[in-house]
């Protein structure tokens, strides 16, 4: 019966794996034209069937329809006009993405509608930007649907807007990579075979550049997409890494990091990675540094993991940075008696390794000199912050950043230049998505409230 399961699950994975975003080159667009929020004309997520969107946006959430729709710019998306909120701690700043922002990345990128923007430091005076799936013109064929695509930008100023430069083909300085032949057009980094059951997407959920060679290396660890399901559930292939030394210009998945996401541990032959039930823990993330003035944690990159969807824990896993693309050497977090264990299958599954209970989303997490704390967001719906002194924790209770049924927020991302994390200073810039509008907007949380 093993034999046969193992055969069973060499030929599923074969099928996902062997043809998958790791090893084809597959062109933007890819994928089905109508796997998109594309020319919904801002009805929101209740009017869509969430079997088919290509998008790990909030389907299905009360409150989301509201969008006026881009009816002045025809055949572009559901994009209507920044909805403006003003809370006890965060407002909105303005869009970063879409044809009614001030970046113009319709016109200028080819991106009418995309989500998340998965934000860090470069390691070389810029902010480079992960977004998940992307459609361009609604009208053509396929939609100019891609998969992920990349913003750069040195904008620090963030208190009216983020400004993303001009693409320039084969300059990986410029504010995205530019498709060959295509001048205003970005193009997609890692591809998916963009078949319903099999691979739908691959979506980045985290990132960081850590030094390699002379220079620095930026690593995307993102998520391979199988099927949607009902809001906030999808299920996953597997999680993998994938590195760029041209500053985000081309993308390759390391195989040897790839996370199959099965309910069963089971050892494949040698050029498949083994499958291990504990994965599941890690199919999503966020990394943070640990902080400097610690002598445990200044060694560390952290990597906060959750199953896919937005209904599961969050565990801990650590690692040194030049350990990032070697699982084998990742520590993980067991629990106050344990504390760290050198082997995946050693976390305990009685939830003493938890260091987040359920419900968590995508999470973004930071070290924050104005609170001297840990910050971590999240959010479906709504917007929340979380502090500790620790990345295991213990956690704090959410503080409410942006309340549910307002503005309809999910997939909060923090600016790595936000002044908050740089020094002593109140203000916390992240990137948040609106499903209706199926676009990113920038807003500001004043961390001096969470002070009291």
């Amino acid at each position: 019966m093993r034999r046969r399961l193992a055969q069973c699950v060499r030929i599923t994975l074969v099928g996902a794996l062997a043809t998958s975003a790791s090893v084809l080159a597959l062109s933007h667009g890819a994928g089905p034209a109508d796997a998109a929020p594309c020319g919904n004309g801002g009805f929101g997520s209740s009017s869509l069937d969430t079997g088919s969107l290509g998008s790990s946006g909030s389907s299905g959430s009360s409150g989301s329809s509201g969008s006026s729709g881009s009816s002045d710019i025809p055949n572009i998306g559901p994009q209507g006009p920044l909805v403006p909120f003003v809370g006890a701690n965060t407002r909105t700043i303005g869009w970063v993405t879409g044809p009614l922002s001030s970046n113009r990345t319709f016109s200028r990128f080819g991106i009418s509608g995309t989500d998340l923007g998965v934000s860090w430091d470069n390691g070389s005076g810029q902010t480079l930007m992960a977004f998940g799936d992307t459609f361009g013109n609604c009208n053509v064929a396929g939609q100019q649907w891609r998969h992920n695509v990349l913003l750069r930008t040195t904008d620090d100023q963030l208190s009216d807007g983020i400004r993303v430069p001009d693409g320039v083909a084969g300059d990986p300085r410029s504010g995205t990579v530019i498709a060959p032949g295509q001048p205003n057009f970005a193009q997609q980094l890692i591809p998916s075979l963009g078949v319903a059951n099999i691979e739908v997407t691959t979506i980045p959920t985290a990132a960081i550049s850590l030094p390699h060679g002379s220079g620095h290396r930026q690593y995307i660890n993102y998520m391979s997409v199988r099927s949607w399901g009902t809001a906030g559930n999808w299920v996953t292939n597997f999680s993998a890494i994938a590195y760029s030394d041209d500053n985000g210009q081309t993308w390759q998945t390391d195989r040897s990091t790839i996370r199959i996401n099965a309910p069963i541990s089971l050892a494949l032959p040698a050029d498949l990675p083994s499958v291990e039930y504990n994965n599941g823990k890690f199919q999503q993330g966020a990394y943070v540094r640990g902080r400097a003035d610690s002598p445990e944690e200044k060694d560390y990159i952290y990597q906060f993991g959750t199953p896919n969807g937005r209904f599961g824990a969050a565990f801990l896993a650590r690692f040194k940075p030049e350990d990032i693309l070697s699982l084998d050497r990742y520590q993980y977090w067991a629990g106050n008696t344990r504390r760290w264990v050198d082997d995946i299958t050693e976390i305990p599954d009685d939830g003493s390794a938890i260091v987040v209970p359920a419900p968590v989303t995508e999470l973004s997490v930071a070290w924050s000199p104005y609170l001297n704390k840990y910050v971590m967001l999240d959010g479906d719906n709504e917007i929340s912050l979380r502090t500790a002194d620790h990345p295991e924790g213990p956690w704090s209770a959410r503080t409410t950043l942006v309340p549910p049924g307002l503005v309809v927020l999910y997939g909060p991302m923090m600016l790595p230049q936000s002044p908050a994390l740089q020094g002593d200073s109140k203000d916390l810039y992240f990137n948040a998505s609106r499903w209706s509008d199926y676009n990113v907007m920038l807003l500001k949380t004043d961390l001096s409230r969470m002070r009291r």
